[in-house]
């Protein structure tokens, strides 16, 4: 609005500079579209000019009267753009087992060495970060499971590429228990039963109040998001019991499911997602006897694809500044957390929900 009052204010001297004086009547629409186009152009573009006329009014010691200009033009040369490096392959590297056996015991403990690790939703995003970071931290074998054919695929070759570690990929929909369970069995055959299970599946459904939000898509929420989350663990659990071997159960809950988001309307997501927490809990008191570990990640507001969009901007701004890191979580922050779940250094660990929000619930 200012720059719009400055406009209209200059517009007189403007127009006294650029004609001869004449009667002085409303300007025609002509005379207007031609000082619009011009006002902005003088406000907002910048003209390459290909020379620089120069005129020089230093008398020299030939004498050169005072007033009389030397002149001449320099020419312009385009500043040579800097050519932006690509971007570096990102580089995952296993934990070679030579490695691993000169490693102190607690770091030992501290790696998913030898463990066949399943993980939902693993072809993008958080889920193929902690993917990466499981084959980083010495796992067996991965198996990735989610409902994208295409990135599925890619993202298990890329990982099998990178590592030369065993990595398949499973075409599988959380709602889906048939399955499920065939995925699982088959990962059984090919690796052996599962020690890891990482539920990084779901879906987000925000900025659509109560009111009006659609059953049939509450209803999709929760079968993705919560009945998901048990099928997963249903069908690796039995497999863990049926190998009796110690596992561990991660679940991707969200801060949501402890708290209230501000200023998006999202009550049918954070219903989920305290739903994910209650099942965590509940599992792990349930299969404790089983030496099975059930605990649940609640990631804040992350940085991912999903959030990297222009209409989220203004309200990312008030994300941010509700968080006391002021920023939020990078793609790769959950990795630490996930590898420490899954491997034995947690072991007396299970039915907590750790919250890993750069301090948002703080206030």
């Amino acid at each position: 609005m200012a720059a719009a009052t400055r406009t209209i204010r200059m517009a007189p001297r403007l127009a006294a500079i650029s004609r001869p004086v004449v009667a002085r009547g409303t300007p025609s629409l002509a005379q207007r579209a031609a000082f619009s186009v011009s006002a902005g152009r003088f406000k907002s573009q910048v003209i390459k000019e290909t020379e620089v006329p120069v005129s020089v009014y230093n008398p020299d010691s030939k004498g050169a009267a005072a007033g009389n200009a030397g002149q001449y033009t320099l020419p312009v040369k385009p500043a040579a753009r800097a050519v932006e490096p690509a971007p570096e392959e990102e580089e995952v590297v296993p934990l070679e087992d030579k490695v691993y056996k000169q490693m102190p015991r607690t770091l030992q403990k501290m790696s998913v060495h030898g463990k066949v690790i399943i993980i939902t939703g693993g072809a993008r995003g958080l889920g193929n970060h902690m993917a990466r970071a499981c084959a980083e931290a010495g796992a067996k074998a991965i198996a990735i499971f989610d409902a994208n054919q295409a990135l599925g695929d890619e993202s298990a070759a890329e990982l099998h590429q990178k590592t030369g570690l065993p990595v398949s990929f499973f075409k599988v929909d959380v709602r889906d228990g048939d399955a499920i369970n065939a995925a699982v069995q088959n990962v059984v055959e090919l690796y052996g039963a599962p020690d890891v299970l990482v539920n990084s599946a779901g879906i987000a459904d925000s900025n659509i109040k109560a009111e009006t939000y659609d059953s049939a898509m509450f209803r999709r929420l929760i079968d993705i998001n919560l009945t998901g989350s048990f099928l997963m663990s249903q069908s690796v659990g039995r497999a863990m019991m049926a190998a009796g071997k110690p596992g561990s159960i991660i679940l991707v809950a969200s801060m949501s499911g402890s708290i209230v988001n501000y200023p998006q309307e999202q009550s049918c997501y954070n219903a989920s997602k305290a739903g994910v927490i209650q099942l965590g809990k509940s599992l792990a008191a349930e299969w404790a006897k089983h030496n099975i570990r059930v605990n649940c990640i609640s990631p804040g507001y992350m940085d991912t694809a999903l959030n990297n969009v222009p209409a989220l901007d203004a309200q990312k701004k008030i994300w941010k500044s509700l968080t006391p890191q002021a920023r939020l979580g990078a793609v790769d922050d959950l990795n630490g957390l996930c590898v420490f779940l899954a491997s034995d250094a947690s072991g007396f660990m299970t039915g907590s929900n750790v919250i890993i929000d750069g301090g948002y619930t703080l206030y």
